[in-house]
């Protein structure tokens, strides 16, 4: 099914362009790039697996020798091993989850899913083959997979791949088309803005990996006048909602509208289900009751309104403030507008004082010289007293990884760690 699809896009535009590699020489029509895969033998299928890698032409030969073998695809970063597991009956695509609410799962997709999802992501996002994708984020990750490689192979969206994410490397990058679709992070789309590096010929722009601050939203567009839309997805269904407003978000839990072809509900615990063609088939190799049969359900608390979407924080991710529960997102959201806070990350860690609870921690990254007290007062002008975090933890930044997410678990570690160090040395 996907190979025929690529013939079919082959054959409707053999001598447009199709794909320009990080070198200047590397450079194919469809046709070009359809007769190289004929002809590639690069990753060699091992037990049924293809695994491409990396940011190169090289990976978009391995998927397409694939596909054309019939043998399963699954993309890993640098450094991840292959499964080791066999391959499961019927799919053809495996996505290694984030991990970011427990350890990593291998989830399974048969084509027609992978289809449904980039015909969502085509449709809703308005991708066209007269703005090409700029690629900076990675094509083993189920969003760069989405957006970058299957609109490419299966819709005919041009790629051009930028070597590396430095502003000055995307910027000249954009160089080579007039207009260009750029697809990045949060953490990615603040660096841009900062080095004011953000090319002048980028026609949309997305957002995803995790929410993107609302603050961060209306610096870009009141700088450059480009609105950049959020996407919310998940690995195990990919896209959910996306934000196709012209003019800057200003609640930070809105992540916009259903996709067309997904259909969202709110279960009884409050968490968000997705139904769609383009949901996975399975975890593999241990099915949960979570996914399967057409539908996904996250671990997102949420509330549908008025068409939209609008997140309330991870279940996991909830703070037990003397038996209130409390999503960190309600505090970051409001933190981020005090002029002296870059960026803000808050999490619960058990109350040393109280044996079943936890006190609220916020870890900044400051703009200028703030402290703690300056902060909590700003806070208690604005949120009810219990909401205000009790402990103060300023660091130098909060790097997301290479798939595009902080990791609050992570952070959490980490600061218990420190204060196991201070008690140590008091």
């Amino acid at each position: 099914m996907l190979y025929e699809r690529w013939r079919a896009v082959v054959a409707s535009r053999p001598d447009a362009l199709a794909l320009l590699g990080p070198a200047s020489s590397q450079r194919w029509t469809f046709a070009a790039l359809h007769a190289a895969a004929e002809a590639w033998s690069g990753s060699a299928a091992r037990g049924g697996w293809v695994c491409p890698r990396g940011h190169t032409p090289a990976f978009l030969l391995d998927v397409l020798s694939a596909w054309r073998a019939g043998s399963l695809v699954c993309p890993l970063e640098p450094g991840q091993a292959p499964p080791g597991v066999p391959p499961p009956p019927g799919c053809r695509h495996l996505k290694m989850t984030s991990a970011t609410t427990g350890g990593p799962r291998l989830v399974a997709f048969t084509p027609a899913q992978l289809l449904a999802d980039v015909d969502h992501i085509v449709a809703t996002m308005r991708l066209r083959p007269e703005w090409p994708n700029l690629g900076v984020v990675s094509m083993a990750h189920s969003y760069g997979f989405s957006n970058l490689v299957l609109p490419l192979l299966l819709h005919g969206i041009p790629l051009i791949l930028a070597p590396a994410p430095l502003p000055e490397a995307v910027r000249a990058a954009a160089q080579a088309a007039e207009a260009v679709t750029l697809a990045g992070v949060p953490a990615l789309w603040r660096a841009w803005h900062q080095a004011q590096a953000l090319p002048a010929n980028v026609r949309l722009a997305i957002s995803a990996g995790a929410p993107l601050p609302t603050s961060l939203e209306q610096q870009i567009y009141d700088a450059t006048g480009l609105k950049v839309h959020n996407f919310y997805g998940a690995s195990e269904c990919g896209g959910i909602a996306y934000d196709a407003t012209d003019v800057p978000r200003t609640d930070e839990t809105c992540v916009g509208a259903p996709l067309g072809g997904v259909t969202l509900a709110v279960d009884e615990a409050g968490m968000l289900e997705v139904r769609s063609e383009a949901v996975a088939e399975t975890y593999w190799p241990e099915p949960l009751p979570t996914l399967g049969a057409g539908r996904f359900r996250t671990t997102d608390l949420a509330v549908l309104n008025d068409g939209q979407v609008r997140l309330c924080g991870r279940a996991s991710d909830q703070i037990n403030v003397a038996g209130r529960k409390l999503a960190p997102t309600t505090i970051e959201q409001v933190l981020r507008t005090h002029p002296a806070v870059a960026d803000c990350l808050v999490f619960g860690v058990p109350d040393p004082e109280i044996t079943r609870g936890e006190i609220i921690v916020a870890g900044v990254v400051a703009a200028t010289v703030v402290s703690g007290a300056v902060l909590k007062a700003f806070l208690l002008e604005r949120l009810p007293p219990w909401q205000v975090p009790r402990a103060w933890w300023f660091i130098e930044a909060l790097p997301a990884n290479e798939r595009g997410k902080v990791s609050r678990a992570e952070w959490r570690q980490r600061f218990l760690a420190s204060r196991a160090q201070r008690l140590d040395q008091a």
